[in-house]
């Protein structure tokens, strides 16, 4: 039975901070994957909160001005400065470093080593995200999504699943009670590569008679790789955070590189201007669909650069979660379960589906709704 007392000190809390918490594998990822749409959030007073799980200290240094032996002897420590800029360019509220070494790609020396997140203990990296969840009780959790054929990295599919299982655990007060009081996030969602901003950009490229950097097997790759998706950001007034968040990251992206900057900022910025997002769980009920069809743009996850050869596949999903609306609206079983009294379900709400239409601009949807009743 749904206890009112429990809604409403969660209504309080929501009233008093919207909070965003995005989960990325290295510095540089949180430059590449939806920068904009935190920028955007920021401004809109939502506090945002970035946990970096890795240091990054086996990313190649691609940028030839940066690459000397005191900036290589010193590397996770200009990659952390890096960081600094960038989050500050972006507007995060707050850096989380998680504490993992970089794993480098599979059947590397680094991604042996012990102190790699690919090798720590899985029950000890979700306790350590738990912790942040409930520190600092984001209704949206942001990380990567379970597909990432294109670039299954150990790290980027580490992220993924930790964010899961600390998305559910972080309510449960029989789980991790180390890790301090159990809070409920309310979404999860997946971002990832944009396949259709690819498309986008080699199109403007040919449009304006230059030369596109995304040769037949980038192209193949995009096309091939469309995922659906259900949540579009528009990033319109933000569309030139991607590009200063990238260059704060000046070891990893060449200031030179076409892939990045070969079109001019003006022309850039009005190239598919949104970010794209897969809705995988939601506590809060579905939301009204949008105008347009369902639009098959989605890439998976993806490199920030290219900076190493990705080795091997990864799939995978799960079942549609289920709500049947017999508590308060906007309350699936699931919440009121953990609002009530913390207890874990498997049946969770919104899990995205194959042919999904978009439905939302606005990863806080619901969530206001509910901080409003």
């Amino acid at each position: 039975m749904f206890r009112a007392p429990a809604l409403a000190r969660y209504r309080e809390e929501m009233a008093t901070r919207l909070c965003l918490l995005t989960v990325h594998a290295h510095p540089d990822d949180e430059a590449s994957k939806g920068p904009a749409t935190v920028a955007r959030y920021h401004d809109e007073g939502v506090h945002t909160v970035l946990v970096c799980c890795t240091g990054g200290e086996e990313g190649d240094i691609l940028n030839p001005a940066m690459d000397t032996p005191e900036v290589r002897a010193d590397l996770p420590a200009v990659r952390r400065r890096e960081l600094d800029t960038a989050t500050a360019v972006i507007g995060y509220d707050e850096v989380v470093m998680l504490g993992y070494r970089d794993s480098g790609m599979p059947d590397t020396p680094p991604n042996e080593n012990p102190e790699c997140f690919a090798r720590a203990p899985l029950e000890e990296a979700v306790g350590r995200l738990v912790a942040v969840i409930r520190r600092v009780q984001p209704q949206v959790v942001v990380t990567y999504g379970d597909d990432q054929q294109g670039y299954p990295h150990p790290d980027h599919l580490r992220v993924h699943e930790i964010s899961v299982a600390a998305f559910d655990a972080a309510g449960d007060p029989g789980a991790f009670p180390e890790a301090g009081p159990a809070f409920q996030p309310l979404k999860l969602y997946y971002v990832g590569w944009s396949a259709a901003r690819i498309l986008a950009l080699h199109e403007k490229f040919l449009d304006l008679g230059l030369e596109s950097p995304f040769d037949d097997a980038w192209l193949e790759r995009a096309t091939k790789q469309l995922r659906p998706y259900t949540t579009a950001v528009d990033i319109s007034d933000y569309a030139d955070v991607r590009r200063l968040a990238l260059l704060a990251h000046a070891t990893q992206v060449d200031p030179g590189s076409p892939f990045w900057f070969g079109l001019p900022p003006e022309v850039a910025r009005s190239v598919h201007p949104v970010d794209e997002y897969v809705l995988a769980r939601s506590l809060v009920g579905p939301t009204e669909p949008g105008p347009g069809p369902a639009i098959r743009s989605w890439a998976g996850d993806g490199p920030a650069s290219d900076r190493h050869t990705p080795r091997g596949t990864t799939d995978g999903s799960g079942p549609p979660g289920t709500t049947d609306g017999a508590n308060p609206p906007g309350i699936t079983d699931s919440a009121a379960s953990h609002i009530t009294d913390g207890a874990s379900s498997d049946g969770i709400s919104g899990r995205a589906q194959a042919g999904a239409e978009v439905v939302e601009d606005d990863l806080f949807a619901g969530v206001r709704d509910l901080a409003a009743r």
